[in-house]
């Protein structure tokens, strides 16, 4: 069913931005991380086409977002989603100032990226020792030693590597997750020579109570300054949430166009904060993102269409024309 084009209403754009002041201590600038293409749609039960994925990530390159990870170079065995990743990489156009990060876990996996032309890099880890297990297949830090292999690899090639955190707020298999155990991870990747960490909310779980509990502890290991947040919205919580990590000093926050995705290994993970209702919230902030909410809304749409289903944006779902 082909979703209606959705348009801002006029008044939208004329909404009045609250000071930074009285929003109490805001970046005035957030980097917006769009997952989509591969958050998004890893956990999709029907293959998704090349030529939808390219176009999607073509689309995205063009509403000003700065960084969109593009695909997942992981055994097709384990994500068949990604198994046209080379295909992907190198059918997108790629423009100037826009960082098209992707996954690797392991050695294999960075050599590919790189031979397919990828210019940075993501690491994968968890502070659950079960999710770790379910995830990729080994201990926390049995994937710690792997990461230090494609760590190797990147310095020498000069690739810079991101690091992801999953599970920091809850698990599906441990449930509460100690702050001082996702902050000892974190310290250990950014450590490793993680330029950012990127802390998930894996399961959409926590709260601004238990965000605050664990920045706290994190920002006691890791500068806030390397740090991002991935907040999954099962919960309802999603953007109250990274409004306390904004508050903390967070400028950095991962975001699914359409609210898409979930994760293979964390069953009843619905997707991501959708990043059109992101991009709302920090206009109405004030604070600087460089993004076209309209064309955001156009290819929230465009894949919705492809996938036949309902957008999860709030946004997206109020500006529409019936």
């Amino acid at each position: 069913m082909a979703a209606a084009r959705r348009l801002l209403p006029r008044w939208a754009g004329a909404l009045r931005p609250i000071s930074a002041a009285a929003a109490g201590a805001l970046p005035a600038r957030v980097k917006v991380v769009e997952v989509g293409p591969r958050d998004g749609l890893q956990n999709e039960q029907s293959i998704v086409p090349t030529a939808v994925k390219i176009g999607l990530i073509d689309m995205l390159s063009q509403t000003g977002l700065p960084v969109i990870e593009a695909t997942s170079f992981v055994s097709p065995r384990w994500v068949p989603q990604m198994a046209d990743h080379t295909e992907v990489m190198q059918g997108i156009n790629k423009l100037p100032g826009v960082s098209y990060p992707v996954l690797t876990p392991n050695l294999k996996g960075f050599q590919a990226a790189v031979a397919a032309g990828a210019k940075e890099v993501s690491i994968f880890g968890a502070a659950s020792e079960l999710f770790t297990k379910k995830n990729i297949n080994c201990s926390i830090e049995e994937s710690l030693e792997r990461f230090s292999e494609v760590m190797s690899a990147a310095r020498a090639a000069s690739i810079p590597v991101r690091g992801y955190v999953s599970c920091v707020l809850g698990c599906p298999y441990e449930g509460k997750i100690s702050a001082a155990k996702v902050a000892e991870v974190s310290k250990k990747m950014y450590s490793m020579g993680c330029y950012e960490i990127s802390l998930g909310d894996t399961i959409g779980i926590g709260t601004p109570g238990s965000m605050r509990e664990m920045l706290t502890a994190v920002m006691k290991e890791v500068p806030v300054g390397a740090l991002a947040v991935h907040c999954h919205d099962t919960y309802g919580q999603a953007l109250a949430n990274i409004l306390v990590a904004l508050q903390m000093g967070v400028s950095v926050v991962d975001a699914s166009v359409a609210g898409l995705g979930g994760c293979p290994y964390a069953k009843g993970a619905s997707g991501n904060v959708a990043t059109e209702d992101l991009v709302y919230m920090l206009n109405g902030l004030g604070i600087h993102t460089g993004v076209d909410l309209q064309k955001l809304m156009d290819t929230g749409t465009f894949i919705c269409n492809a996938l036949n289903r309902r957008t999860n944006s709030k946004v997206s779902q109020a500006s529409c024309r019936l």
